[in-house]
């Protein structure tokens, strides 16, 4: 086979951990290389992951149809009330629009949709014509809230103005016009609200309930399940819990200046994180002794059960080696955790939006051996799968391809899944769809390739 070998200018996004005491030092949180392939989304699609579970409001994309087909129902985000962020709105602009500007499109179309579907607020999309072509979305979505008397709020999210972290930070900017403008009656002292959970397949009801059980109020959650009111009133809350940090800490860090409310940075995959994130949310209201209490019973009990069935599956793929490319670096620490309490190898290590702390934890966490890579693309994931032998890809929806191709399993742990992955039920739903994938028949019909000459 012919070598595999790394664009020019990619090679200090690539380290590969060895026993040289070489100082650390990896490139990150820059624009893509052109010609890559990066596997990042646009500054839009960014804004869109975000924002879009908020299940009260109306989400209208200001631009050509196609960024609202592309971003069209892009989580696996369930609500527990209604459904509106499930229906994708367009000012579907035309080459006249563009010639002439959309701005009498957009209000048109907002008001039209806001008469009919009687949205909590509304949130407005920028996509990258409208950055080109100038139209003024602020002017057009004060004019609206002052017609209809609901928050309409404008994202700039101009796809070619950064990367999908510039999306997260334009998301952030949108939910923090909210945030603080509504009542807080009812707010008790132990109160949190939960970050950069977006509710995949129902997680965030099993991380409430977690919570609540250990004497917790949950006043919001941001995105998953989300209401508008909820967030408005969000500032009444005396803790904040980031999940995703790369698309939250924003956030957290606005109220904290603005509203003094400290923030943890969590992870609810894998036994040892999510039983962290229970003991460092009662930790923090360690005036109230028996929310530890409740949060030691609760994981005592989760992890009797959780254990016992987690061992039917380690003697299975104890040694198997696994390939991790995520959005977020931190979520990748809960899965090179969560891999080793099944004696699984971590042969690659990746992330779409990590920095300079994340990938030195990442180097802290990983073997020898080990490549950690910053915004990788298709071909090189395809190269250090096959360098290293790798039995299993784990990542989102564009890395699956990926995977099949080079005849391995594949775990999708990105936001189009339909089965938690959170909280202790997650772990086992994690291993055993780790098990089924690796350990699948079907590999014998695609023999492995030898790794790259």
């Amino acid at each position: 086979m012919e070598k595999i070998t790394i664009l020019e200018g990619r090679q200090s996004q690539v380290y590969e951990k060895n026993n040289t005491p070489a100082e650390f030092d990896i490139t990150c949180e820059t624009t893509s290389l052109s010609g890559s392939v990066s596997q990042r989304a646009c500054v839009f699609c960014g804004s869109r992951v975000v924002l879009y579970p908020v299940a009260d409001a109306l989400h209208i994309v200001h631009g050509p149809i196609g960024c609202a087909a592309y971003t069209w129902d892009i989580r696996g985000a369930v609500s527990s009330g209604p459904e509106l962020h499930r229906l994708s709105f367009s000012t579907d602009l035309k080459e006249m629009d563009v010639i002439y500007g959309g701005e009498k499109k957009l209000h048109k179309s907002l008001t039209e949709l806001i008469e009919q579907y009687q949205p909590k607020a509304a949130f407005i999309y920028s996509t990258c014509i409208i950055g080109i072509i100038g139209d003024d979305i602020d002017a057009v979505c004060k004019k609206v809230s002052q017609e209809q008397g609901i928050p309409v709020l404008p994202v700039h999210s101009e796809g070619f103005k950064g990367t999908k972290k510039d999306g997260y930070k334009a998301a952030c900017d949108a939910l923090m016009k909210l945030v603080g403008t509504g009542p807080t009656e009812g707010i008790g002292k132990y109160s949190i609200n939960i970050l950069g959970e977006f509710n995949l397949a129902g997680e965030a009801w099993i991380i409430k309930s977690y919570y609540e059980q250990m004497g917790i109020q949950v006043v919001s959650t941001m995105t998953g399940d989300g209401r508008v009111d909820d967030i408005r009133r969000s500032h009444g809350a005396s803790l904040n819990i980031v999940q995703c940090s790369g698309s939250m800490v924003k956030l957290a860090k606005m109220m904290e200046e603005k509203y003094g409310i400290p923030y943890l940075r969590v992870s609810y995959f894998g036994i040892e994180d999510m039983s962290k994130a229970l003991y460092d949310v009662a930790r923090h209201f360690s005036d109230n002794q028996a929310i530890m209490e409740a949060a030691k019973e609760l994981v005592s009990r989760e992890v009797s059960e959780l254990y016992p069935q987690l061992q039917k599956y380690r003697s299975a793929l104890a040694g198997k080696k696994a390939a991790i490319y995520v959005g977020g670096a931190f979520k990748a620490f809960s899965l090179i955790k969560a891999l080793a309490s099944v004696d699984m190898k971590v042969v690659l290590a990746g992330s779409q939006t990590g920095n300079k702390d994340d990938y030195e934890g990442l180097k802290e966490m990983c073997d020898e051996g080990t490549v950690i890579v910053d915004d990788s693309n298709p071909v090189e994931l395809s190269k250090f799968v096959l360098e290293k032998e790798a039995d299993l890809l784990i990542g989102g929806v564009k890395e699956r391809p990926i995977a099949y191709k080079l005849g391995i399993g594949f775990c999708d742990h990105n936001h189009e899944r339909k089965i938690p992955l959170a909280g202790f039920e997650g772990m086992l739903n994690f291993i055993r769809e780790v098990y089924n994938s690796v350990m699948s028949p079907v590999w014998k019909f695609a023999p492995r390739k030898g790794g790259v000459s």
